[in-house]
């Protein structure tokens, strides 16, 4: 009973002692406490499962339990009900953004890369190699094939370029075995017990006394060991004999029981030595979670530029579907009108075929524009619903944009000197790349750290004790047993504490690689892709440059094309209105009325598509200047919890005439 009563203490006191349980509490203390949750509607699962319930087995086990991870809500918001009525959605260009922050996939999967990457600083801190954390970011689909000749749709290259290039630039964090190894920063301990049974023949019985020693015992292990950023090592450890009972009669003591209590400490001189190299993992791990951070931001900006373009190629095509609307009405007027005069026998029957043949036209490519505006619906509902194809009601809504684009009386005038500075103070792209650069030159010098041959230095203390009865087997005088050694497993612990039997050591262990032809390779390699990163971070530079100059350019010339647009469409109308006057009059033909009527169609297509490009043109150059967010009061903290606060805006009073969505008008 005495002996179970001595392992139970030094059970208890080493559990008491052992710093791991104080781990966590450590890592709340040197790391800001996120939660490794997502966006969406928060899980329903109870967290009894992990045992987070119960105070002692929170204590205890939570090391050793997996953290729970918010679940993927699959709902769409609320806001989406609130915008349809009768199987429309009447939608403005704010709740359009504030639908893509709140449901776009796009953004919901972006918001899981920063706790990837908090789980990746978590795995760091423990002194672990990092995992890869993706960064890619989606431009999002493209609109529905237009009929506007000239409309062109905001690419995937202006967002999408700027992550291959981020990228690239973290080229070099795929290079994490080389270097210096990481210390394990996460205290270890380690305990064994061993019961054991065994006979042992012997050659002579002149020290035994006996030709086979039976021997039965219970052996044991603590130990605990801890590495640190300095490039230190400690262990401590205890183990020991119990209750060893052998058949030999020339034993002093028998049963007898044993133990060693040592503490060693072992410092790295060269290789490993100092925190700036053992916690160069930690370092980039940190920038991680800020490129993670910037990687949302930039996917949000990219979705925002996307809902934008599509919501204004929506608008375009509407006006695309009114424009070939009035031509279909100009055209069944005309026939009609052609049928009573031929009645009247004041026309050829030939009039009326060429009348009849444009209304089939128009009526066709009515059903074409038509079709444009179906499938671009689509793909807007898409982008702004996380399943909202599934719900037959969300499916087949039809979309009214309430919003017309207003184009200023006057552009900005702004030096390129002040719009280059704007794109480099504001797109994600660019810190991404610098922060990449940095972690690059971080991984660089663990691996100039391995050049240096190793040094270590260790001092080591250990103390011992051993007790017993007195053997039974043979003839043993209890007299002239020593005395000191008389006794159970507290006479031991007393012999180590008192340092009755003490030892000491100190060394040091000296490595030198021949040649050492492995760490200059990792080393050139690393200084060559470092000079990489310095090229591809000089490349992005040069492109932002670039895409602003050439994006305000597009932006001149943008507004000049539609300006001219304007007035050729304004004087092409003239032209019609003098034609048909002069048709109704008998002098011109129906063939003259048909060529002029089928130009102003042209004209006022080409106006649209000029409108077009223009606020394609606008929002390419914010999107060349980082500005998408700011331009379009976007909350990155809505985006990240996907919850925009500001109420849907009001449902404008639409005419019944114009109630059906193939009759809003576009205003300018």
């Amino acid at each position: 009973m005495s002996t179970a009563k001595s392992f139970a203490a030094i059970a208890l006191c080493f559990l008491m002692a052992f710093p791991g349980f104080a781990q966590e509490a450590r890592w709340s203390a040197q790391m800001p406490r996120v939660p490794l949750t997502a966006g969406g509607p928060v899980s329903t699962q109870s967290p009894d499962i992990h045992g987070y319930d119960r105070p002692f087995l929170s204590w205890f086990s939570r090391s050793y339990l997996p953290r729970p991870v918010q679940q993927v809500g699959w709902a769409d918001s609320p806001r989406l009900g609130r915008l349809m009525r009768a199987g429309t959605i009447y939608l403005s260009l704010r709740d359009a953004i504030a639908l893509a922050l709140e449901n776009n996939l796009d953004i919901e999967n972006a918001r899981f890369n920063l706790p990837q990457a908090q789980s990746n600083l978590l795995r760091a801190s423990a002194g672990q190699l990092l995992t890869n954390v993706s960064n890619s970011v989606s431009s999002g689909p493209s609109s529905a094939s237009g009929v506007l000749a000239g409309a062109s749709a905001l690419g995937a290259g202006a967002t999408s370029s700027s992550s291959g290039t981020q990228q690239g630039v973290l080229s070099g964090l795929n290079v994490q075995l080389a270097g210096s190894s990481i210390p394990n920063l996460d205290p270890v301990f380690q305990t064994g017990v061993t019961a054991a049974h065994q006979t042992a023949p012997q050659t002579s019985s002149f020290v035994t006394g006996t030709n086979y020693v039976v021997s039965s015992y219970k052996s044991w292990y603590y130990g605990a060991s801890q590495s640190f950023l300095t490039g230190t090592t400690a262990q401590v450890a205890m183990s020991g004999t119990a209750g060893l009972w052998q058949n030999s009669p020339t034993n002093d003591f028998n049963p007898s029981s044993n133990a060693s209590l040592s503490i060693s400490l072992t410092q790295n001189l060269l290789k490993g030595f100092r925190p700036s190299i053992n916690n160069r993992v930690i370092r980039v791990a940190k920038n991680q979670v800020r490129i993670s951070d910037l990687t949302f931001k930039q996917q949000t900006i990219a979705t925002v530029a996307n809902v934008v373009s599509l919501y204004w190629d929506l608008v375009t095509d509407y006006d695309a579907l009114r424009i070939r609307q009035q031509a279909l009405d100009l055209n069944t007027s005309l026939y009609q009108d052609n049928k009573r005069r031929a009645e009247l026998g004041a026309i050829a029957p030939i009039d009326i075929i060429q009348a009849e043949a444009e209304m089939k036209g128009a009526q066709q490519d009515v059903v074409n524009a038509q079709s444009v505006v179906l499938q671009q619906e689509m793909i807007l509902k898409g982008v702004l619903t996380r399943s909202g194809i599934d719900d037959l009601t969300i499916a087949t809504a039809r979309i009214v944009p309430t919003d017309h684009f207003d184009v200023p009386a006057q552009e900005a005038v702004r030096p390129i000197q002040d719009l280059i500075a704007d794109a480099f103070a504001n797109r994600p792209d660019l810190e991404q790349s610098r922060i990449g650069m940095e972690d690059t030159r971080i991984s660089m010098l663990g691996v100039k750290d391995a050049l240096l041959p190793t040094l270590s230095v260790s001092v080591a203390a250990s103390n011992g004790g051993q007790a017993g009865q007195v053997n039974s087997i043979g003839t043993h005088d209890p007299t002239r047993v020593n005395q000191f050694f008389l006794g159970g497993f507290g006479t031991v612990l007393d012999q180590i504490f008192s340092r009755n039997f003490p030892n000491y050591s100190a060394g040091f262990t000296f490595t030198v690689p021949i040649r050492n032809r492995s760490a200059q390779a990792d080393l050139i390699t690393q200084e060559l892709q470092f000079r990489q990163s310095q090229i591809q971070d000089k490349q992005l530079q040069n492109n932002t440059k670039i895409n602003v100059i050439n994006n305000r350019t597009s932006l001149t010339l943008a507004r000049a094309a539609w300006e001219n647009a304007v007035e050729a469409r304004r004087l092409q109308e003239e032209t019609e209105r003098a034609t048909r006057r002069k048709y109704e009059l008998g002098t011109a033909t129906i063939l003259d009325v048909v060529v002029v009527q089928q130009t102003t169609v042209a004209r006022e297509l080409s106006e649209s598509a000029a409108l077009s490009n223009y606020i394609k043109a606008r929002l390419n150059l914010d999107n060349a200047l980082g500005r998408v967010l700011d331009d379009y009061n976007v909350s990155i903290d809505d985006a990240r919890k996907g919850v925009v606060g500001r109420e849907p805006d009001v449902i404008p009073a639409i005419p019944s005439a114009a109630a059906a969505p193939v009759a809003v008008p576009v205003q300018r």
